[in-house]
């Protein structure tokens, strides 16, 4: 019996010496592990003929990311389970994917990586942080790209009529993230276009990232998807025109301006309704 709680405290004592690791398990948070969309791949276009082209015309629409249907591309603030705002996945595309960035709709002048993050608000700062022997040293805090800033996205598109499929359509060519912010030195508010990014350089990774679907999580779209298939909600702000391709705000304002981009969209569809004879 004695040997026995000899033997009971000997191991209580190993057991305290030597106590178990815990291991940490392997989380989903899913039920079911996605494969639809991180391994789907964009719809090639249509090989397009000039000779099939009848008529084109180049627009640029304002996505304002403060109406309700376009909500998909603003949130999340910050990344969440597999979810990404557009501006974050156009970042790490940047980052990761080596994605090209412009400094303008030309898409003739390259900017660097710096460059356009400097213009998404991200600021690095240099402070002196004294050591443990009484020195002084310089050390560079980093900043942090300010995503809640990016509250719209001006596209270049171009709407064309395929006379070989007589079919109106178009092709988005350009995103430009637009950031709204308070000038640090005058406290005024101001709206910048950040950058400019190739449309059809980016659909593969477009074609690899989700939209919230708030009605179904199983039945969630790509982002390019949402843009392929018009899922959101825009206005025309400029259209080619003989005036060095001048925005709309330049010869009109207020009610007008909206009057005039809705001109435009009507003129568009017009011209579709008109070749069709009834």
């Amino acid at each position: 019996m004695k040997r026995f709680f000899l033997f009971l405290i000997l191991g209580a004592i190993f057991i305290s010496i030597n106590p178990q690791e815990t291991k940490a398990q392997t989380v989903e948070d899913d039920i079911y592990t996605k494969e639809n969309i991180p391994a789907k791949k964009p719809m090639p276009y249509v090989h397009l003929r000039e000779a099939d082209v009848m008529w084109t015309k180049k627009t640029w629409q304002m996505i304002d990311c403060r109406k309700k249907m376009n909500h998909p591309l603003y949130f999340p603030l910050k990344k969440m389970d597999d979810r990404k705002s557009l501006i974050q996945l156009i970042v790490h595309g940047i980052d990761k994917e080596g994605l090209t960035v412009y400094s303008d709709d030309l898409f003739d002048n390259l900017i660097t990586r710096d460059e356009a993050y400097a213009e998404l608000g991200y600021k690095s700062d240099t402070q002196r942080i004294q050591q443990p022997d009484g020195s002084y040293k310089k050390e560079v805090i980093p900043g942090e790209i300010k995503y809640e800033e990016i509250k719209k996205y001006l596209i270049k598109e171009q709407w064309y009529f395929d006379k070989k499929y007589s079919q109106l359509k178009v092709r988005v060519v350009g995103i430009c993230p637009i950031r709204e912010y308070i000038d640090e030195d005058t406290g005024d508010k101001r709206k910048s276009q950040a950058f400019w990014i190739y449309y059809p350089e980016a659909r593969n990774l477009f074609a690899n990232w989700e939209v919230f679907n708030r009605h179904n999580d199983a039945q969630r779209v790509s982002f390019d998807d949402f843009f392929q298939q018009r899922r959101f909600d825009s206005f025309i702000v400029q259209e080619s025109n003989v005036y060095q391709n001048r925005l709309i705000r330049d010869y009109t304002t207020g009610i007008n301006a909206l009057l005039e981009a809705r001109r435009i969209r009507n003129e568009i569809f017009q011209l579709e309704h008109d070749l069709w004879e009834y």
